[in-house]
């Protein structure tokens, strides 16, 4: 029985979700997070909550993660650079934190016999066009030469590595391939697309997509995610395994600034860019991103609660109330 769970990046939009799920079902919550793209405010209510523990500090920190994870019955690591802005703006930070940032939590979870959960995501079936994705399906990259593929292939080691403890010392694993999650505290500071266009339209301003909006995409409410990824770290057949976390729900960029216009009442109208012009260099990108979720199905009956249009309803109502 899990007591108490280590959320790395607990104070980031997905962590600190996670850990309002961990505390109702009635565990104990520590999270380490460096606030370097995660945020106070995403935990402040839960700051006097006796069961929750915030340490600010970085997940490379060896030191400091050994003396948590100590405490812990088991790790959920989320900590990560993310955002396609982050990625093309700093690309080694992105690199060497995806990476040194699981290879140490890696360690101290094998030192210890904690059983971790590994956060990646649906980047790193990069160019696959073999769409739904299954979890066994290649992994197709772009060149080196376009940045945003660093945080595909950072993320594909974290994997690799995490698979490695499996395999050679035994380590209890589970990982899990995240689809566009969306939901309340979610920041389009590092290119997130709905938190950008909501933030566009309710200011009734210009609606910026890059490349022809054609491309699609499957969003996933937090609320799912989050409680897919606790029912997984409780399941004993899931050591070992990837499974997607998503939706098999698809829309176009363009249809989705249309709805979200729709929604937000709004005046704003929508304006193409180039992606050379909107990351200041070329860009690669993937057409469509659909998730298989038949594995997860059958392991925890995983089926997404809230549709899109519930979605955009939660978290436009979000914004309006922290606008006032």
């Amino acid at each position: 029985m899990i007591k108490t769970a280590l959320v790395t990046g607990g104070a980031g939009f997905i962590g600190s979700h996670l850990c309002e799920h961990l505390l109702d079902c009635g565990q104990r919550v520590a999270v380490v997070d460096d606030l370097s793209t995660g945020s106070l405010s995403n935990i402040q209510h839960l700051l006097s909550n006796r069961n929750f523990k915030f340490i600010q500090g970085t997940v490379c920190d060896e030191d400091l993660m050994r003396r948590q994870a100590e405490k812990c019955d088991c790790i959920y690591h989320l900590a990560a650079a993310v955002g396609v802005n982050l990625i093309i703006e700093k690309p080694v930070h992105t690199i060497e934190t995806n990476i040194h940032g699981t290879e140490v939590v890696l360690s101290v979870a094998n030192q210890l016999g904690k059983k971790v959960l590994i956060t990646s995501t649906s980047e790193v079936y990069g160019k696959n066009e073999q769409v739904p994705f299954n979890e066994d399906d290649d992994t197709v990259l772009g060149s080196t030469r376009f940045s945003r593929w660093s945080y595909a292939c950072s993320k594909a080691i974290d994997e690799f590595l995490a698979l490695a403890y499996h395999r050679q010392y035994n380590l209890v694993v589970v990982i899990v391939r995240l689809f566009n999650t969306i939901g309340p505290r979610q920041t389009g500071r590092y290119g997130m697309v709905v938190p950008r266009f909501l933030d566009w339209a309710l200011k009734n301003e210009p609606i910026l997509i890059y490349g022809n909006g054609k491309q699609s995409r499957s969003f996933t409410y937090v609320s799912d995610a989050v409680g897919a990824m606790a029912a997984l770290m409780k399941l004993e057949k899931a050591n070992g395994e990837v499974f997607n976390v998503g939706s098999e729900e698809e829309i176009s960029i363009e249809e989705l600034a249309d709805r979200i216009i729709e929604k937000t009442h709004s005046s704003s109208k929508k304006q193409f860019i180039s992606y050379s012009k909107a990351y200041g260099q070329e860009f690669d990108d993937m057409q469509r991103r659909l998730p298989c979720l038949e594995k997860i199905n059958k392991a925890i009956g995983y089926e997404p609660k809230v549709s899109l249009e519930q979605m955009l309803e939660k978290i436009i109502t979000d914004k309006r109330d922290q606008n006032g």
